[in-house]
């Protein structure tokens, strides 16, 4: 059996957390295949705020792509990929995607994957937005992205800030197609509240 395979990419926005959990989690599904785009802000936001090397970011990936390399087979729509996910996607790349500025692996991946129509997620990690943020997603949407800011639900009851990293990545996983097993999802109804 083929694996899917998943482009996951990861730039300088805060969050880094995001990309290390999404690529944890999807390294324990035996049907996924993992690509991973770590941007050279990436990397250093990565260092800065959980203490992780680039090569530790790559050990998660099943095939690591440097973002200089244009030449990659994910800079080809031919190279059959099932869906990306840029977590967390900063401004400047969701803007360049928007815009069609393909001058690294991971916007020309991006690329391809909205001419192939195929699925794109990002996780637009700022806050709060402009105006002219808020358009260039209107504009990713009218594309065929997916703008999946990572914004947590608390019907779940998290108790640590993992818990809302995990509830952040499970719905992106639902969005391509690989959905934990373990997700706690919404049942209906409503908790007891203890005064």
């Amino acid at each position: 059996m083929e694996k899917r395979k998943i482009i996951v990419g990861v730039t300088g926005a805060s969050g880094s957390i995001l990309g290390w959990r999404l690529l944890e989690r999807l390294g324990t599904m035996r049907d996924i295949e993992t690509h991973l785009i770590l941007t050279r802000a990436g990397e250093r936001t990565a260092w800065l705020e959980m203490g992780k090397k680039a090569a530790e970011f790559r050990a998660l990936a099943d095939v690591s792509h440097p973002q200089e390399e244009i030449g990659s087979i994910l800079a080809s729509g031919s190279f059959r990929t099932d869906a990306m996910v840029v977590a967390p996607c900063s401004i400047n790349s969701m803007a360049a995607i928007a815009h069609g500025l393909t001058d690294n692996l991971l916007t020309r991946a991006a690329d391809v994957t909205l001419k192939e129509r195929r699925r794109l997620i990002l996780m637009v990690r700022e806050m709060p937005f402009h105006l002219g943020h808020l358009r260039t997603m209107v504009q990713l949407a009218e594309m065929g992205a997916i703008v999946a800011p990572p914004v947590p639900g608390f019907y779940h009851d998290p108790k640590t800030v993992m818990d809302i990293v995990d509830h952040c990545v499970e719905r992106v996983l639902d969005l391509v197609g690989a959905p934990a097993e373990d997700a706690k999802r919404w049942a209906g109804g409503r908790k007891e509240v203890s005064e």
